[in-house]
């Protein structure tokens, strides 16, 4: 099986909610940097779009300084996406 490669926010967000990254809070910023360090450079806009599309996440906080959180721990394909 070919494994599809990772092109947009929306899939990479989903990545980092498999890998445990949204177990504690994270702001944008903290979001940005840890796509970075995998090589992935969104736009902010792109990365608020996605965030606020995904629903495995909870947006907390005020505007101007939002956090994300999992609303559940990832359980594997097709259980809970």
């Amino acid at each position: 099986m070919i494994k599809k490669f990772p092109t947009t926010p929306t899939e990479v967000l989903k990545i980092l909610w498999k890998d445990g990254i949204f177990l504690k809070p994270k702001r944008i910023g903290e979001i940005k940097k840890e796509l970075e360090s995998r090589g992935y450079n969104f736009s902010d806009q792109a990365i608020s779009m996605a965030l606020k599309r995904a629903k495995y996440l909870i947006q907390k906080g005020k505007k101007g300084s939002y956090s994300y959180v999992q609303k559940y721990p990832y359980l594997g394909e097709g259980k809970n996406e």
